[in-house]
Order: structure tokens, then sequence, then C-alpha cells
């Protein structure tokens, strides 16, 4: 008699053991997102990487939210090697952090600005934070990514928070420089929900004008032609703190005497002022703005009108001049271009 009750007692503790072990399985395939989690930290909890936790729940970002349930699953030997192999693909690729420049990343690669450029379908210097650059000739980069872009007629993408032209490029299989040509882009810039054609024969149906968009807006209240005219002619003038007149200004103050000279009426305002009574533009025209960070305190701190073809007329340091956003100090600077309201 006692016998058959240890027996039972071991097939009792068996099952008991079972059940609690599935219920660890079931608990250990998901997670409720917590406030502060992150994918990576998730990715590291369940022994797992975040490309797998995506592609587990359909994530195309990696934004997650407090309460949130992410499918995740236990570690195995195929987790393991997924994760080496997703470090080892991503070994050749370095994302671009705020103050890199092209020659800065090129030299601490060991590699020329030449070959940056190539393997990245770049046609410019400029580059932006968030940006991921090849920084070795891609492995597996044959013919998708610098291809000539025979990409599908009639997608359309919406830009999501992160991405990049060279993310979207890459992930459509097409070279960033039709992307732009596509899309009549002259620099880099995107912004979330902004929709990208993909494909020559989509941004031709789609009626759009593939011609420079680098010429004077007409859409604006003061008069473009001689606002430039203006703004070259104090060429020379001097860097005066504070100043608004030909006998010396300062950046702000350069802004305000040609923007009024050409007709549109706006008060004396800081630097940080004109940024906040303007929006960003995408396709920066002939008398924009261009504004710059970090230059001689933290946030906004200097501008600039813009003159086509990457170059910029603005009240700098040793007086009014003619600069070039190619140029490595203003590459490092760079904000954005935007328009008076």
């Amino acid at each position: 008699m006692p016998s058959k009750k240890i027996v039972m007692s071991v097939s009792a503790t068996a099952a008991i053991a079972s059940a609690i072990f599935a219920a660890q399985e079931v608990e250990a395939a998901s997670h409720k997102v917590e406030r502060g989690d992150t994918l990576w930290s998730i990715a590291q909890k369940y022994n797992t990487t975040v490309a797998q936790l995506k592609s587990a729940n359909g994530l195309s970002e990696d934004i997650i939210y407090p309460n949130q349930i992410i499918k995740t699953k236990k570690k195995s030997s195929t987790d393991t090697t997924a994760k080496t192999t997703d470090a080892t693909n991503k070994a050749n690729t370095y994302t671009v952090k705020r103050g890199d420049t092209l020659s800065e990343i090129a030299y601490e690669h060991n590699i020329s600005i030449s070959d940056l450029m190539k393997w990245n379908d770049l046609d410019t210097t400029l580059i932006f934070p968030g940006n991921e650059l090849y920084v070795e000739k891609p492995r597996s980069k044959s013919s998708g990514h610098a291809s000539s872009g025979s990409a599908s007629a009639e997608k359309v993408y919406t830009v999501k928070s992160g991405d990049s032209l060279w993310t979207i490029a890459s992930r459509h299989n097409v070279s960033v420089n039709n992307l732009k040509k596509w899309n009549n882009l002259t620099s880099d810039r995107i912004s979330i929900g902004q929709k990208l054609h993909i494909g020559q024969k989509a941004a031709s149906n789609s009626g759009a004008d593939n011609s420079s968009n680098e010429k004077p807006t007409a859409d604006v209240s003061y008069n473009v032609d001689k606002l430039i005219r203006t703004a070259k002619s104090m060429q020379g003038v001097n860097y005066v703190w504070g100043g608004s007149s030909p006998s010396g200004f300062d950046c702000s103050g350069f802004i305000y005497y040609t923007y009024n000279q050409a007709g549109m009426s706006i008060s004396r305002l800081s630097t940080e002022g004109y940024y906040n009574r303007s929006h960003y533009v995408n396709h920066p025209q002939v008398g924009d703005l261009v504004f710059f960070e970090g230059t001689y305190k933290p946030g906004i701190s200097h501008m600039g009108i813009y003159l086509g073809d990457n170059q910029f007329i603005h009240a700098g340091s040793d007086g009014v001049e003619i600069s070039n956003l190619n140029n490595g100090y203003w590459q490092k600077h760079y904000d954005g271009f935007k328009r008076f309201y």
C-alpha cells in the first residue's frame, strides 16, 4: 500500500512539473512591454535578436509601447546561429551620429572617401544622423542596391520614423540617386509621412516635374531675385554682433536687412526667432533659409540664404560671404532648409 502512494506521488509531481514547464514555455513565447523596455533589451532577455523580434511581430520600426504584447521564443541553437549571422551581416555598416563627416568616417575605417561614396551610391558628401553606411565593399550587393532601379512601376512608399533615403533605397533594391531623381529631391532630407515614388513609371504617371526645383519659388511674399541681388551686393561687409545694416551684420541681422529690402516685412529677431517662424522644406529653392546648430552655442545658432547648387550666403565671422554646404564644418552643423510662414 505505501509503495502505491509513492508511485502516485511521483506521478503527480511529474504532472505538476510538466504543467509548470508548459506554462513557462507559453510565458516565454510572449512579453508584455513595460515602461523603459526597448526591442534590444527584450531581445537580450529572451536570447534572440532585434531582427527576429521585428520579423515575428511584423514590425517595420523599433518603436514599441507599454502594455504591447511582443512575441518571443526560447533560446535555441538556431537563435544563437541567427544572432551570430545578424551580427556578421551588420559588421560592415556604420550608423552616422550627430557631428560625423564622411572624411572622419573614411579615416576611422581606413578607407577612401571615393570608395565610401561609391559603396553607398552617394553623389554628395552630405550625410545625416541615422544614415547607415557601408564601410567595406558590400558582400552581396553585386547588382541590387547599386542597380539602375527597375522597381515596381506603381509602388509608393510612406516614410516612417527612422527611415533614411539609403535604408529605403536598400529595402526596395534601387539606388539613392534614382530615388532622388524619381521624387525630384535635391537633398537627402525626408520627413515622416512623406510619399516617395519607387520606380520611373510611377514618377512619370504622377505628373512630377523633372526640371530643377532649385528655381525661385513664386509662392512667397517677396521678390526672390531682388533678395539674391541684395544679398550678393553685401559680400565683404564686416561681421558686427547685433548689426543689421550695410555698416555691419550678424547672421540674423543680414536676414532682416535682405528680406526687408526684397519686400517682406519682418521684425528684427534672433536666429532662433526666425527658426521658429519658418517651416522645414524637403525641396529647397533659391531664397530659402538654411539653418545650422552648435556653431558657437548649443541649439540653433546660425543661418543663411540658399543660392542653389549647395551654396548659401551668410554673415559669417569673416563677414558676408558665400559658402558651400559640402564643406566639412557646415556639414557637421547643418540642421535643415526652412521657409518663412
